[in-house]
Order: C-alpha cells, then structure tokens, then sequence
C-alpha cells in the first residue's frame, strides 16, 4: 500500500480540493503506526496472499498483530465471497497490488493497486477496505479513479484498459460491496484534474480549502484555514445564530473536531519525545486496583469471586448458526437519540408529545 508524499490514492481527493495541502503536509513529523493500521495493512497482504494461490494466512503477524482465525472468519471469508459475486463466470483476469505510476506525466507519483482486472470489454478497479468506521462510496471515488489513471499509464498493467469500453471502480468493505460503472473519458477528466493540482501544489500561492477531505490531513493542527475556522467559530456568539447557521457549523463540526483531536494527539508526541509544550505535561493515567495472584483471591473469597452474568445477543449468535438464531428472542433497543445528517438512511424519531397534542377525540 505504498504511495508517493506528493499524491497518492489515499491522498487524491485532498490534493484535488486543496493544492495547498501538499507542501504544509511535507512539513509534518511522520504519524506513527496504529492498531487500526497495522490490522488493515495485515489483511491486505493476507488477502493478496490468497489470490497469488497462497492460502496457508492464518497465524501470519503484522507488527504485533496476528490474523487469527476469528478476524480470518470475520473479515477475509467475506471479502472473498464478495469477489466471487463479481467474478461470476470465472472469466476475471488480474493481478493484485501493481505498482502504478503516471511516468513522465506526474515523474514520482505512484501508487498500490489492490486488485486490477478485465472481464469481457469492462476494466475493473478494486479497493479493499478493512476497516469498521467510515463507509466509502464507490461513485466518484477519487481513489479508484487514481489508480485506474495510473494503471492506463503503467507497461506491466496497461493490458487491463486496453480498448476497455467501460471502467468499474468496486469497493469491498466486508461484508459491502459498493461498485460505479465509469467511462475512459471521465477517468482522462479525473487526470486532468489530478495534473493541474499536483501543478498547483507547488506554487506559493497555493489554494486552501476545507472539507470533509480534511479529515484525514496530517497538517491540519497548522492549517491557517483550520485554525481560522476555529477562531471564527468561538468568537461567534450562539445567542445570534439563527437555524440556517446552526446549520452550517454543524456541517463544520466534524472537520473542527478532527481538527481538536489532531492538536492533541501532536502534543502528545511532542511531549513523549521530550519537546516541551509550555503549559502541558505527561502524566499517568488513573489506577486501577487488580489482584497479585489470582489463585490467592480466589483461595481467599471462595465463591464469592464469581458471578452469574448472561452473555449478549451478539455473543451468543458466534455460538450457534447465524440462520438457526431465533429472532424473537432479541430486540433491538436504542439507547437514546442522535444528530444526524438529513440524509442518513434512519428515519426521524417522532415527537410523541407533540403527535398526541394534535389528535382530537371524536
């Protein structure tokens, strides 16, 4: 999953939007690896392993973790199941993490192409995604389109574009398969774009700009933008705000958010690397009290160490066969209300107070 510090697939959609990104990025001290990291980059190599005809991954270790056979089962199992509804007829021809670059167009831009491949008169672009949090749509994904970009512009993986009528970008996140059917002409269009901002990005007066592109920005404890909309936002005063605005912080809220947590997160590096941050120290966190030796405890308290607790509903569907699971023995509680984008899928709750304020009784 290697990619150039100019643009990669990760990073296209950020250099797009924000030229400026490119430079104050670079200035950046390098971001230490993460369990959720270190986790993905393991099943991606695992998964790559298998389609090379090498399926002996459980018990393979990345960093200090380990593909056991629950995460195997849990992530891997339905990644593949994925990748055989799209290959139905068997007749998919690829290869899986290819190095793709733009050459002399883009010299020193590159990235890792998980799966690229050819089925009939239609080039394929896959992405695999690990992780838990963030859905990724594939419409317009910024990431596929790079590396479908570079792969038309690389010898060893031209093959797959080759006189290809239609380019499909998939993203498989277990157990979601998202898929956009493209054209060549908007991928050259995407090229375009990527050119004119890598151009952009190495200019002085570079623009900034924010968005949800930020949420993934090393820079953005530096980001004049950022820090300026921080400003702005606490001087404001709540008390004048009608809805229309509340309404636009909250679209700016994430990005403010993401924006605290990296302050935090780089003081906290800083000060383990003894750089002073004036005002700030590192202490440990709150103890908790545990047993010297189990044995010992349990010798002393008997039966009163134990307790009687009924595992959860989710536990106990790993128990027995998902199908065999009775419904009715569970429901679904909330455990109270949330903020949420208009367009997010779940309904509205009612206001029950109000509904039954407006019923009249005949």
């Amino acid at each position: 999953m290697l990619h150039s510090s100019i643009v990669g697939g990760s990073t296209a959609k950020r250099v797009i939007s924000c030229p400026a990104s490119v430079k104050l990025v670079a200035k950046m001290p390098p971001k230490p690896s993460s369990v959720h990291a270190d986790r993905g980059t393991l099943l991606h190599d695992a998964i790559a392993l298998i389609l090379e005809d090498k399926p002996d991954v459980v018990g393979m270790k990345y960093n200090d973790i380990i593909l056991t056979q629950e995460l195997y089962d849990e992530k891997i199992v339905p990644a593949l199941a994925a990748l055989d509804e799209i290959n139905v007829d068997g007749s998919l021809e690829y290869v899986v993490e290819s190095r793709v670059g733009f050459g002399d167009l883009l010299p020193g831009v590159f990235g890792s192409a998980d799966l690229l491949g050819r089925i009939g008169q239609r080039a394929i672009v896959l992405d695999w995604k690990f992780g838990d949090g963030v859905a990724v749509s594939a419409e317009e994904n910024e990431q596929g389109m790079f590396y479908a970009a570079a792969a038309m512009r690389t010898l060893e993986t031209e093959w797959v574009f080759d006189k290809a009528e239609e380019i499909e970008i998939i993203i498989v996140q277990p157990p979601v398969v998202r898929r956009w059917l493209t054209t060549p002409a908007r991928i050259k269009q995407f090229e375009r774009e990527l050119v004119a901002a890598v151009k952009q990005s190495q200019k002085d007066d570079a623009a900034f700009k924010t968005g949800d592109h930020c949420r993934w920005c090393a820079a953005k404890p530096v980001c004049p933008q950022m820090t300026g909309e921080v400003d702005r936002f606490v001087k404001t005063s709540l008390q004048t705000i009608d809805a229309t605005q509340i309404s636009h912080y909250l679209q700016q809220a994430d990005q403010i958010e993401e924006f605290i947590k990296s302050v935090r997160e780089m003081a906290f590096t800083m000060l383990e690397n003894d750089v002073k941050v004036p005002g700030y120290k590192l202490v440990a966190k709150r103890g908790t009290r545990q047993w010297v030796n189990d044995d010992d405890a349990i010798k002393f308290l008997g039966e009163k160490v134990f307790e009687k607790k009924l595992i959860s509903v989710a536990q106990a569907e790993k128990l027995v066969v998902k199908k065999d699971f009775p419904q009715e023995l569970a429901v679904s509680v909330s455990t109270g209300n949330t903020l949420a984008n208009e367009d997010d899928p779940r309904p509205a709750i009612l206001n029950l107070a109000k509904v039954f304020s407006k019923l009249k009784v005949i």
